[in-house]
């Protein structure tokens, strides 16, 4: 009972996170039906960040995350700007090569630069007591950092100008754009907002688990179970889909070898499309 209660705390815990990587995928998704590829090369540059500004620059590695998170949002604008907003109407096609190709050019570079070989963040904060379970510090501030991220997102949609107008124009951009709310900057800010959240998932995956440039491609996947588990659009539903992952994957090892984890969760992928498309959260077919 003991092991079954560490493997749930601990799989709450990497859930948050999780649940912030799958929110970015989900949110541009149901902003601009664009399926963001360079979702796992952004993940990867928010490890990145964190590692360079903390090891090189002996930045904070928290202080860090936050930086990284500005970061990211810019540079998600950039590549709106750069690679999307041309194709945005274009056939769906041309947004997902759009994003392939960031996504390799993202992938190319950093390999060129920081090779394959795994980086740590050399951050040793102890561990504290949650009942039985005994969790890494780095753990647990991670999964409170994604609260609050995930928060400070919701709030930001339901209470704030931009917000509203994310909102209408995920509703309806024609009827947007008529009463004037400025649907390009709105498109941009969601594609940034999205890049944020990779980014900052990367950075606080950073602080816990040792990573390559090549790292970002699982998690994205994960991502896409999470936000099929969810329902694609739904931020909030992705937040929980992430929980129920991270529970999977601590649980999965109590019964069976670790390498039927993923073998499950793509299971659970396909059972979910067949059965319930519009997600655990999502609204009735």
């Amino acid at each position: 009972m003991d092991a079954l209660i560490r493997s749930l705390i601990d799989g709450l815990l990497l859930g948050f996170v999780y649940g912030i990587a799958a929110m970015g995928l989900t949110l541009i998704w149901g902003v601009m039906n664009v399926i963001n590829l360079s979702h796992g090369a952004i993940i990867a540059l928010g490890m990145f960040s964190v590692y360079l500004l903390f090891t090189a620059l002996g930045i904070s590695a928290y202080i860090a995350v936050a930086i990284t998170a500005v970061l990211g949002l810019l540079f998600g604008i950039v590549i709106y700007f750069i690679a999307v907003h041309r194709v945005i109407d274009a056939p769906e096609l041309s947004t997902l090569l759009a994003t392939y190709a960031v996504n390799m050019i993202i992938i190319g570079v950093g390999t060129s630069i920081f090779k394959t070989s795994p980086r740590n963040v050399p951050l040793d904060l102890g561990s504290v007591h949650l009942g039985p379970a005994v969790v890494p510090t780095t753990r647990l501030i991670a999964a409170l950092v994604a609260i609050l991220v995930a928060a400070g997102l919701f709030l930001f949609l339901k209470y704030t100008r931009p917000g509203r107008y994310i909102r209408a124009v995920t509703d309806n951009r024609d009827a947007a754009e008529i009463v004037g709310v400025p649907s390009a900057q709105v498109l941009a800010l969601s594609f940034g907002l999205g890049t944020m959240l990779a980014a900052v998932s990367g950075a606080l995956i950073a602080t816990v688990f040792p990573f390559t440039i090549l790292s970002g491609g699982s998690y994205e996947l994960k991502s896409f179970v999470i936000g099929v588990l969810g329902g694609l659009g739904n931020p909030v539903g992705s937040l929980f889909g992430g929980l129920i992952l991270g529970d999977i994957e601590s649980l999965v090892p109590l019964v069976m070898p670790t390498t039927w984890t993923p073998v499950l969760e793509f299971v659970l992928f396909v059972v979910i499309l067949l059965v319930k498309p519009n997600g655990l959260f999502g609204g009735e077919e």
